[in-house]
């Protein structure tokens, strides 16, 4: 495994390191990732993260999940692990690119051809969801997302384009791409079980006894995690000859 202080020193060349791309999810923003982002970068990595256009307050325009796709594959810059949570992972898998080394779904939904949120779901919103014309807003988020987060950050949040939970997957990245799944055994917003049928799909499994926040929770143990993934067999970057 690499190493996780905050020494951040690798004897990987740094050159050969691909970047780590974070994408969020829903009714979440960029910001989530900080806490993780700030140990990543401080040991060598170079960290990248989007704010998917589905995520907006309330006066803006609506975006769906493929806007949120090609937000994904316009942060790819060469050689990329994709980190996706929660929602996240839906866009993610569309966003299928030969840069995208290793896909890694923390906590994440990890769909198939055909699929979109709605259907992952079975079909029918969860209680915690408040729908209001084309937005979605997410209630009690505090026992949701964050039940083992101190001072959850439940004012940051935002209302979620409800196009982007009925868009239908085209594309299905982890079928050519390594990939990781994370499993988070506190989650209340995607249960464990549901979690485990989703990582059959992945090429390897990890586990985090965390909720669906382990970003803010325990970003010590998630960075561990990415960067042991990062160190598996990946996908080689297509040469330019």
């Amino acid at each position: 495994m690499l190493p996780t202080d905050t020494a951040g020193a690798s004897t990987e060349d740094m050159s050969e390191r691909p970047a780590l791309l974070l994408v969020h999810g829903a009714w979440h923003g960029s910001w989530c990732w900080n806490p993780l982002r700030t140990l990543l970068e401080a040991n060598g990595w170079r960290v990248d993260t989007v704010d998917l256009p589905s995520v907006a307050p309330a006066s803006a325009p609506r975006h769906g999940m493929h806007d949120d796709a090609q937000a994904i594959r316009d942060a790819v810059h060469g050689p990329t692990v994709v980190v996706a949570h929660s929602y996240g992972g839906i866009p993610a898998t569309q966003a299928a690119m030969p840069e995208v080394q290793h896909l890694i779904y923390v906590a994440a939904f990890l769909p198939d051809l055909g699929d979109s949120l709605l259907t992952m779901v079975g079909g029918t919103a969860p209680p915690w969801w408040r729908t209001e014309e084309d937005v979605i807003h997410a209630l009690t988020p505090e026992t949701v997302f964050f039940n083992d987060v101190d001072d959850p950050p439940t004012d940051r949040l935002l209302p979620q384009s409800r196009k982007a939970f009925t868009d239908e997957l085209t594309e299905a990245a982890w079928h050519d791409t390594p990939s990781t799944y994370v499993i988070c055994e506190k989650d209340n917003a995607i249960p464990p079980f549901a979690q485990e049928a989703m990582a059959g799909r992945a090429t390897t499994t990890e586990r985090l006894d965390a909720g669906h926040s382990p970003f803010l929770s325990c970003p010590q143990e998630l960075a561990a995690i990415i960067e042991n993934a990062v160190s598996l067999p990946r996908r080689p970057f297509p040469s330019s000859g």
